[in-house]
């Protein structure tokens, strides 16, 4: 990644806040917790979720920083789904730690000098890992659960109630 590639997927990387925002307005609230399968997440699930995953890249990212080389932990995340009870924390909450980690995160890679995007971390499930690569995961991961939510959305309008085992 050449440094004007890696100054859009840092900006990619800070919007991401926003883009969560933009989403979640199209989506009427009393559907957040519509979900087209039972063993599928809902709207409020990925929102949980996502902070999950950014408290677990925070400490990832600054590990890549401050300690190349070091390992980073994996976590199950269906187990924090189920053991954490996401459907009984407060989405806006989670949305709010999102916005700060990732903004926290975002203030460090606009500043870091050029020799420590090379950095890396040995990721249980993803191998050794360089920061660039971490940040393009990050990105790609919101966009992926965006396009969640907006199917979500789209099984919930067309009235497909969710699906119970036989």
């Amino acid at each position: 990644m050449n440094e004007l590639e890696r100054r859009q997927k840092i900006e990619a990387f800070g919007n991401a806040y926003f883009q969560l925002c933009d989403i979640l307005r199209e989506l009427p609230r009393e559907m957040w917790e519509f979900k087209p399968e039972e063993d599928q997440w809902s709207v409020h699930d990925i929102l949980i979720h996502l902070a999950d995953s950014e408290a677990n890249g925070y400490v990832r990212y600054r590990k890549a920083i401050a300690e190349s080389g070091s390992s980073v932990i994996a976590y199950d995340q269906m187990a924090w789904a189920t053991s954490l009870s996401y459907r009984t924390q407060n989405a806006n909450d989670a949305l709010e730690l999102f916005r700060w980690l990732r903004a926290t995160s975002y203030s460090i890679f606009r500043t870091l000098p050029e020799s420590i995007w090379q950095n890396t971390v040995n990721h249980p499930e993803h191998g050794t890992m360089t920061l660039e690569q971490m940040i393009d995961l990050y990105v790609v991961h919101v966009e992926k659960h965006i396009g969640q939510m907006r199917r979500v959305y789209e099984s919930w309008q067309s009235g497909n109630p969710p699906k119970t085992g036989a």
